[in-house]
């Protein structure tokens, strides 16, 4: 359900929300879960009484046995209520859907943890310390990155209480509290072109599942990008488009050449009108959706399971930075609005080729630091202590 916000800043969605009208024309609006009670929502939509009442309600808080009893609401400098304030603001409805689901699902995790038998969202938040910080990350430290995600969302938490705009906090705990290494550096696994040769040989030329393939290393987007790539965006030879990630924050433009082996692919398969790989109804795949249909495509052709889409923009990253791709480009293409990305790549890539290098200068070196004469005295030797086959 989407409701407009009293302030005026714009409307939120909610989840599992929705209206009965009683017989007297009165609108009703219930939180109804599946395996949980129904809950009534008795203040005004689109006011952050209302956004308590909800976030109480997808925190598992069930509403008060006595009917006359107003809503509880969390009380005022808790942790709770920090998380309340911050899931109203501004800020946080400029994320993005996905990004805003994530955050507050941690959020209100680390509320519903304990802390010396109590609630951690019943406590002060005045009184968190980054060694508090630092134990609510290591309860996750088997998941380094599920740990480094409760630092990061803690750290955000505290960042927007600290805005002179808001002012709720005078410092922020989670700030100097480092992440933890990853189990997996690499994150995602690239594909190889010995993987692309398989998935080719598999899915011919003409098939929705080599054109997805061809889109996937032709363009680097992300799969957000991906599923909403069609003929409408087609421009003077480009796909000119605009980033679903972050737009409501900074908006980027994309004007990508269509190179000559996506057009071919393109102008083989057959495509929808607005998207060029549409669902059997002819809408948009949805995201997961997508990578559920790609995933079965790889099957067929007998890839290794753990690679995925992702995996095909690695791989388009890394042969950009082998061909010469500076930092900028690379930002550019792949949508990165830091260098820290970009970084990866060519660091890995220069890595090597210095390491090809500083072997041959090695090789060079050693070679030239034997005196001649020594190495034609260590070749009589060899000659005459070493048994050969025509003595």
């Amino acid at each position: 359900m989407k409701i407009r916000l009293r302030d005026g800043s714009g409307s939120r969605g909610y989840r599992y929300l929705w209206e009965d009208t009683d017989r007297h024309g009165n609108v009703r609006i219930y939180f109804a879960r599946k395996g949980r009670p129904k809950i009534r929502l008795r203040a005004r939509p689109g006011t952050p009484e209302f956004e308590t009442e909800y976030q109480r309600a997808f925190a598992g808080w069930t509403a008060p046995a006595d009917k006359t009893e107003k809503f509880a609401v969390a009380a005022p400098g808790t942790m709770q209520w920090l998380c309340q304030r911050y899931y109203a603001s501004a800020v946080f409805a400029a994320l993005g859907d996905s990004t805003r689901k994530v955050r507050r699902g941690i959020l209100e995790s680390i509320c519903q943890d304990r802390f010396g038998g109590r609630f951690i969202g019943t406590l002060p938040h005045a009184t968190m310390e980054p060694h508090n910080v630092a134990e609510l990350r290591d309860a996750k430290a088997a998941f380094p990155e599920a740990a480094n995600a409760r630092l990061k969302a803690l750290r955000q938490l505290f960042k927007w209480a600290m805005s002179p705009a808001y002012g709720h906090a005078k410092r922020n705990p989670a700030m100097n509290v480092p992440y933890l290494a990853s189990k997996n550096p690499d994150g995602f696994k690239a594909w190889t072109l010995a993987d692309i040769a398989k998935y080719e040989a598999r899915h011919p030329l003409g098939s929705k599942a080599r054109l997805a393939l061809d889109l996937f290393i032709y363009t680097g987007v992300r799969r957000s990008d991906f599923v909403r790539l069609g003929p409408q965006m087609e421009r003077d030879g480009h796909l000119v488009f605009t980033e679903v990630k972050g737009r409501e924050r900074l908006v980027k433009t994309h004007a990508l050449p269509i190179l000559p082996p996506l057009r071919r692919s393109i102008d083989a398969t057959p495509t929808g009108h607005l998207v060029y790989l549409p669902t059997q109804f002819g809408k948009p795949h949805s995201v997961k959706a997508f990578g559920n249909w790609f995933k079965r495509r790889c099957r067929e052709a007998g890839i290794d399971a753990d690679l995925s889409a992702h995996g095909l923009r690695k791989l388009a990253a890394t042969i950009c930075a082998e061909r010469g791709a500076t930092e900028a480009q690379l930002m550019a293409l792949f949508g990165w609005t830091t260098a820290k990305q970009a970084a990866l790549y060519t660091k890995k890539i220069n890595r090597a080729k210095l390491e090809k290098e500083a072997a041959m200068l090695l090789q060079t070196g050693m070679g030239a630091s034997i005196p001649a004469e020594s190495n034609h005295r260590a070749a009589n030797e060899i000659r005459t202590d070493t048994p050969t086959f025509s003595q």
